[in-house]
């Protein structure tokens, strides 16, 4: 059976951004055939930082809190793939192998087609001395990209593996760490 997760960020027994994860759940279980809407029952620890994770396919199969703790990453390989990871598996067993070819860098930045797509824990933003772009096609439709989207602090665009050193900057954006700038990224 496949098994899906969705990640939630809970702070001090409060969890962000409800509306935008319960989407895309249903959704998801939608293209599983599952049509019946789930309803989440959230009970995070009051205080401090817990990563949800919420693993699903038809019902609720586990709900679990832990403690969270940001971890940046500074340096970037990028990685040729045809990947397809359009719902989010709790069997990371792809995005792991591409991982792994990391070497010395701490994280991979996935190019699907020629263009840049995610990093194997995280939508991208690109600044280009204007504006905020985010790949039109990501692995992962995230929500915390829909929702940024959304407010319009971001823009779509399709993004070159070839015109990344064009942009400025570089953000990571999930859940966890919403919009995170990386000071000094190193592209390898």
């Amino acid at each position: 059976m496949l098994t899906l997760l969705e990640t939630i960020k809970c702070l001090d027994g409060k969890c962000f951004h409800l509306p935008y994860h319960l989407a895309r759940l249903n959704a998801s279980r939608k293209k599983l055939g599952f049509n019946k809407p789930l309803k989440l029952v959230l009970k995070p620890p009051k205080k401090g930082l817990y990563r949800c994770r919420f693993i699903y396919a038809e019902d609720i199969i586990k709900i679990e809190y832990l403690p969270y703790e940001m971890r940046l990453p500074h340096s970037f390989k990028l990685i040729h793939s045809d990947i397809d990871y359009e719902l989010k598996h709790e069997n990371r067993k792809d995005l792991n192998k591409l991982f792994i070819q990391k070497e010395e860098a701490d994280e991979i930045i996935i190019i699907k087609n020629g263009l840049i797509t995610d990093t194997s824990i995280a939508n991208l933003c690109f600044y280009d001395g204007k504006k905020w772009l985010t790949p039109t096609r990501p692995l992962l439709y995230g929500t915390t990209r829909q929702r940024l989207l959304d407010e319009k602090k971001i823009h779509t665009a399709d993004i070159s593996y070839t015109d990344i050193h064009k942009f400025s900057k570089i953000a990571l954006i999930n859940a966890m760490i919403d919009f995170q700038i990386i000071e000094n990224a190193i592209l390898t």
